[in-house]
């Protein structure tokens, strides 16, 4: 081709047939098959940045737990992605879309294996008006898998290994798909006008709700709450780990709400994802400032765990919305997330409810405010259809999940006992400390 550069046009049009290069012409231009590769690219990109927020919940689990089940946690939370990331493909993928399978469509074609293209796909047999099949599923994975990882921090050292990745299994083969399928899949609240740009509800509502029912039905750590009611906290082993983890959800939101924009061909969208970068980061230093200042308030002292969840807090609010609000709007609504956090959690205690890490409030309560506020910056969302889609979603989620904990409860059982709770998950359940030099006193 550099030698037609160096002849008179004419002449150039002369040797192209010659050279064979006719067909070469005829082949789809970079305008036509652009947005394909560049969509493509973002959902890779936005995929694996979601994938590395499994190891900020791991860090951030094993740093608010106590050092006696570290170990445990952290086995949860490899098993539970890895088992996320075989349901999906096996059914979780096909049962999501499309979405309006539940109503009076055929049962049996959604339950089926996640196929991907052939190997070497031509431009002239791929679907260029989205993206690769194989980066969609990888991405939608990655929040299939998230949503699991919420449920583990929150019934944390009390709850028997096997049991809890049963229940991964239907969360993440059933009930996310079908929830999610509602929405994303094209499904009824799709339908409704329901908005949920990245799964303030759809991922982290879900999984605060199933988290929620499995608290409900395991009780209370031993030495939560007196008998006189009386809350007795139970400080983490690493403060140093639940940073860490803190900041690298953080960094992974930005593939998490990023990614969600689902189209990088055009200057439009490349520009929408910037502003999301941007909104997103904002909206998790509100949420963190506002938890720095009203713990200070409130209790005389700035608490770290709370900072650390007022800013995930921040990123959960903005999360249902990331694109549409201006900085400063993104701004305030983390900061109500951050504030939503410290007045929940003593609210949760109050409730008798012993959530380790904070999930609920994190999750369930800030992806409600998330959820409702979209219509604040997007005049296409009407508060009424927010309402109505968090309480439908809520209620599927924390119902099915309510009875699969007890039906496993009835079966295999679904705690450990109470000696095996005081000497820790990591020797009674795995029989491997995660500080085995550690003496104990």
């Amino acid at each position: 081709m550099k030698l037609t550069k160096l002849l008179p046009l004419a002449a150039a049009a002369t040797l192209v047939p010659a050279l064979g290069l006719a067909q070469e012409a005829a082949a789809p231009g970079f305008d036509e098959i652009g947005p394909y590769i560049m969509t493509t690219l973002l959902f890779l990109i936005g995929g694996f940045l979601v994938m590395w927020m499994a190891a900020g919940f791991a860090m951030l689990e094993a740093g608010l737990v106590r050092s006696k089940n570290v170990s445990m946690q952290l086995t949860k939370n490899i098993g539970l992605f890895s088992i996320a990331g075989v349901m999906y493909y096996l059914v979780g993928f096909n049962l999501m879309y499309p979405g309006d399978w539940w109503i009076g469509g055929v049962m049996g074609p959604i339950f089926s294996v996640t196929s991907l293209e052939p190997v070497g796909l031509d431009a002239a047999e791929a679907s260029l008006d989205y993206a690769s099949v194989g980066s969609d599923f990888f991405f939608q994975l990655m929040f299939c898998a998230t949503t699991a990882s919420i449920v583990s921090g929150t019934l944390a050292e009390r709850i028997k290994l096997w049991p809890f990745l049963l229940f991964v299994v239907i969360l993440t083969g059933f009930i996310y798909p079908i929830e999610a399928s509602w929405q994303w899949g094209g499904g009824w609240l799709s339908e409704m006008g329901f908005s949920d740009f990245a799964g303030s509800t759809l991922v982290h509502a879900a999984g605060g709700f199933a988290a929620l029912a499995g608290a409900i039905v395991l009780g209370a750590r031993k030495g939560k709450f007196g008998k006189d009611g009386s809350v007795h906290p139970i400080p983490g082993s690493n403060l140093a780990l639940a940073t860490l983890g803190t900041f690298i959800l953080w960094l992974g939101w930005f593939g998490f709400n990023g990614g969600s924009q689902l189209a990088m061909g055009t200057v439009g969208d490349v520009t929408d994802v910037s502003r999301i970068f941007a909104n997103t980061n904002t909206a998790a230093a509100g949420g963190a400032i506002a938890a720095l200042i009203l713990t200070q308030l409130t209790y005389g002292k700035v608490d770290l765990t709370m900072v650390l969840n007022g800013a995930l807090a921040g990123l959960v609010s903005i999360t249902a919305e990331p694109l549409m609000p201006s900085l400063t709007e993104a701004t305030i609504i983390g900061a109500i997330g951050g504030a939503i956090v410290v007045y929940t959690v003593p609210l949760l205690d109050k409730l008798k409810i012993d959530d380790v890490v904070g999930a609920i409030p994190v999750h369930l309560v800030a992806g409600f405010w998330g959820t409702f506020i979209v219509a604040w910056s997007n005049d296409g969302a009407s508060y009424i259809t927010q309402i109505i889609g968090f309480a439908a979603i809520g209620a599927f989620v924390f119902v099915v999940s309510l009875v699969c904990f007890l039906i496993i409860k009835a079966v295999i059982g679904l705690r450990v006992g109470e000696e095996e709770e005081v000497n820790g998950l990591d020797v009674t359940e795995l029989g491997m400390e995660a500080y085995p030099e550690f003496v104990k006193g």
